[in-house]
């Protein structure tokens, strides 16, 4: 079986910072079998947009309105992709203990999705590997402008990488 290849967005913001998917964002998604959002989509019809190119995961960021919960988004979200058990949350919370807590609020995750700083990270602690994109739109203090892109395959994510788009 071919690997998944999943997009992993976050803290897009928009309208404000979103207008219309970026091009090199799009690149990305053109290929992507499933699409996850970290939260702080702002407008559900990124979502929207966003599931015209593969099917959408979301759950809610606390910039989020009744749209986004409408559209479907939870404040969190636990989903299994090619035998991989994923947890999704917008706000990990600090840093401190990050990866305990994750592992307590998702005991059954091999990864958890999250957002909310605008920081990408990649880290692995309490059996559990956390993973935040950073945002595509929005880099705040980061060099670029970033989204994550997971390979999946029977069970195991074979790779998982930040990928600059700006």
């Amino acid at each position: 079986m071919d690997a998944m290849k999943v997009v992993v967005l976050s803290d897009t913001h928009a309208p404000r910072r979103w207008k219309s998917c970026p091009p090199r964002v799009a690149e990305h998604l053109r290929d992507a079998d499933v699409i996850l959002h970290g939260g702080d989509v702002c407008t559900a019809a990124v979502l929207t947009e966003l599931a015209g190119y593969a099917p959408v995961h979301a759950v809610l960021g606390n910039n989020d309105g009744p749209d986004v919960a409408a559209w479907g988004a939870p404040e969190t979200l636990e989903i299994e992709l090619a035998g991989l058990r994923i947890g999704m949350i917008h706000d990990s919370g600090p840093a401190d203990g990050r990866t305990a807590r994750m592992r307590r609020r998702f005991p059954n995750a091999d990864l958890v999705v999250f957002g909310h700083s605008h920081i990408p990270m990649d880290r692995t602690g309490d059996g559990l590997r956390i993973f935040n994109p950073g945002s595509p739109t929005d880099r705040r203090r980061q060099p670029h402008g970033t989204l994550g892109l997971l390979s999946i395959s029977g069970g195991r994510l074979e790779s998982a990488d930040i990928v600059p788009v700006s």
